[in-house]
């Protein structure tokens, strides 16, 4: 097995976005020599200046210091790979339109890999996979190109707006093909911690991503159906039931009533359930938690329009348009506010509509609203 502090070590991170930006800097802390390919030239170019393409805790410091230091470099050319002997995948899986999985920028990313990684390189997805993919339709990809190689699906974990520090403590699970591919992996993950989960399959390291996610999904699905009851009972307020509830009572721990999105829990859930119903299981307590959540904006709006007067035109101010605020963070993907924002213009187009948002570039907010501010004051 080749020294993973030999100078021929190399490592390749596939895809640039929040997953692949802050493991690449992860790495490259470590003293390992990291290339991240990135089909987006913007990212590249403000990658390879230390300027990093979204807000995290502690990135700009850590990323213009691997960059400076020549151990972590962007290119969207795939001949800089050649040398690298690992190739972390990291590329999304969005929904598509129908809501099913896309799979196209894994299949793509497996197939560009397979064209030029070195006999008995090593290939780590990281991707949030349909359970059954990584053997049943990756695998065949990298086998086509005729060359020897070891897979593992190691499944990122950490919580956007803390990753960097999440990454050096949170458990790294790994699920080999075989017995090298896992070890060979735990090799490369104990450089950034000493937690290390191996698991049997990588089958289970697939469950376990989508089965976690899912599980934050119901919590807070169940917290807003106890908001739900409360609100058709005089004198009995949510947030009371739950926050006095649970006070020194660890046997309960609801989860506060609350918008729910983001690019994860507005996805895993399906993709876990979608991968149940190939093996002809429905997972009802899954679908229903999603669908609790998933219609959570038009409540918000069906109760404005029955608590207000709307017979004048309503001045309504969205403060917030990332997915969440706690960690801080300037993701929109899968965030509720754009999906308030256009049930508001559906249900009520009459009334004036402003986005309040204090790190979103605001260009980016006109993409959906043209009256948007980044100082409340104003």
């Amino acid at each position: 097995m080749q020294d993973i502090n030999s100078d021929e070590f190399y490592i390749s991170v596939i895809g640039l976005g929040y997953v692949g930006l802050t493991l690449s800097i992860a790495l490259a802390e470590a003293g390992l020599k990291v290339t991240g390919f990135e089909k987006n030239k913007f990212i590249v170019n403000m990658t390879n200046q230390g300027i990093p393409h979204f807000k995290e805790k502690g990135i700009e410091i850590s990323l213009r210091r691997q960059v400076d230091q020549k151990l972590l470099f962007a290119s969207n050319d795939l001949g800089s790979l050649k040398k690298s002997t690992v190739f972390f995948i990291t590329v999304g899986t969005p929904l598509n339109e129908a809501g099913e999985v896309n799979l196209e920028s894994v299949i793509s990313a497996a197939h560009q890999v397979g064209k030029i990684m070195p006999k008995n390189a090593l290939i780590i997805f990281r991707s949030t996979m349909k359970i059954g993919v990584t053997r049943f339709i990756i695998k065949p990809i990298f086998e086509s190109y005729k060359k020897e190689f070891l897979l593992a699906v190691c499944p990122e974990r950490t919580l956007e707006g803390n990753a960097l520090q999440e990454l050096r403590s949170l458990p790294q699970i790994i699920g080999g093909f075989d017995n090298k591919s896992a070890e060979r992996a735990a090799i490369i993950f104990r450089k950034i911690t000493n937690k290390i989960v191996m698991v049997s399959s990588p089958e289970t390291a697939e469950v376990m991503k989508l089965v976690d996610n899912t599980y934050r999904d119901i919590n807070f699905a169940f917290g807003n159906e106890v908001a739900k009851l409360c609100n058709e009972l005089e004198g009995v307020n949510s947030s009371e039931v739950i926050r006095l509830g649970k006070m020194g009572y660890d046997r309960t721990n609801v989860a506060l009533p609350g918008l729910v999105g983001g690019p994860c829990l507005s996805k895993d859930p399906h993709i876990l359930s979608q991968s149940a119903s190939e093996k002809g299981i429905i997972m009802e307590i899954t679908n229903s938690a999603r669908k609790i959540n998933e219609t959570m904006a038009d409540q918000v709006v069906d109760f404005i329009n029955s608590n207000v007067e709307t017979d004048t035109q309503l001045n309504i101010t969205i403060a917030g348009f990332v997915f969440k605020g706690k960690p801080e963070t300037d993701d929109i993907r899968g965030s509720i506010s754009i999906k308030i924002l256009k049930a508001l213009k559906n249900k009520l187009p009459d009334s004036k509509i402003k986005l309040f948002d204090p790190i979103v570039n605001i260009k980016v907010m006109k993409e959906y609203c043209k009256d948007c501010y980044s100082d409340f004051d104003k």
